[in-house]
């Protein structure tokens, strides 16, 4: 497995596809809603099995030296063999590059002991994405 950035208009492509897939589809979201307003300025993360997308991330500036990690998605059947955590390791080492002290998220509920497990602590129940899925906030101190 290897962490990359998509580069090309193949990679992209994998890259909004399994956001889409794994993120939106599930949950009846209509094609495109896996795309954010503010691709351009996030650092994307890509795990590739051979030329096979099997797991994508994404990362911006959120605050003063914080980074916000959004739409993180592990193709099914690759869950539970350490493709979240290869990624989440590449955004926080990222982060730190940059001088961040700290990243944030928004869990969903399902994934709230993923994040425990690689130190993320919950710091308040947030949102409840399509009227079913609980989120929360969670941060993790770089420091």
């Amino acid at each position: 497995m290897e962490i990359i950035s998509p580069q090309n208009d193949q990679e992209w492509k994998a890259y909004f596809q399994l956001r889409f897939d794994v993120l939106r589809e599930p949950w009846n979201q209509p094609a495109g809603s896996e795309v954010l307003g503010d691709e351009d300025q996030a650092i994307h993360a890509m795990a590739m099995d051979g030329d096979v997308a099997i797991g994508v991330a994404r990362m911006h500036a959120s605050g003063p030296l914080q980074g916000q990690v959004r739409c993180v998605a592990v193709a099914r059947g690759q869950q539970g063999k350490g493709v979240g955590k290869a990624i989440m390791i590449y955004l926080e080492d990222m982060a730190r590059n940059k001088g961040w002290k700290e990243i944030i998220l928004e869990a969903r509920e399902n994934a709230v002991p993923f994040y425990k497990a690689l130190g993320y602590e919950i710091q308040k129940e947030s949102y409840l994405l399509f009227n079913e899925i609980q989120h929360y906030t969670m941060t993790k101190s770089l420091v």
